[in-house]
C-alpha cells in the first residue's frame, strides 16, 4: 500500500501556536502516522462532513482523505487541530 502525503491547511499553523509544547510533539506524531493509515483504529468519520477526527487526549485532529486511484495520488489534508471544546466550531 502506498503512503499518503500529508498536507496542512494554512490555518493549522496558527492552531499549533495555542497548543503546549508537551502536547504538540505527540500530536505531530499522530499526524505523521496518518500517512501510513488514515483510517486507523480510533479515528471516526464526522457525521456532517466528509472529514475524520483523531483524538489525542483533550485535543482533536480534523482531517480529510483524498484518494485518486487513476493517478495513484493519495493525500491527507489536516484541516484543524485544537482542544475538543473548540475544534468543532
Amino acid at each position: 500500500m502506498a503512503a499518503y502525503r500529508i498536507f496542512f491547511k494554512n490555518s493549522v499553523w496558527n492552531d499549533f501556536k495555542s497548543i503546549p509544547d508537551k502536547d504538540l510533539t505527540p500530536i505531530l506524531s499522530c499526524i505523521e502516522s496518518l500517512g501510513e493509515n488514515p483510517r486507523q483504529p480510533g479515528s471516526r468519520k464526522l457525521s456532517v462532513q466528509e472529514k475524520y477526527r483523531l483524538r489525542y487526549g483533550r485535543y482533536r485532529i480534523i482531517y480529510s482523505i483524498l484518494e485518486n486511484d487513476l493517478e495513484n495520488k493519495l493525500a491527507v489534508w489536516v484541516v484543524k487541530v485544537g482542544h475538543r471544546k473548540d475544534v468543532y466550531r
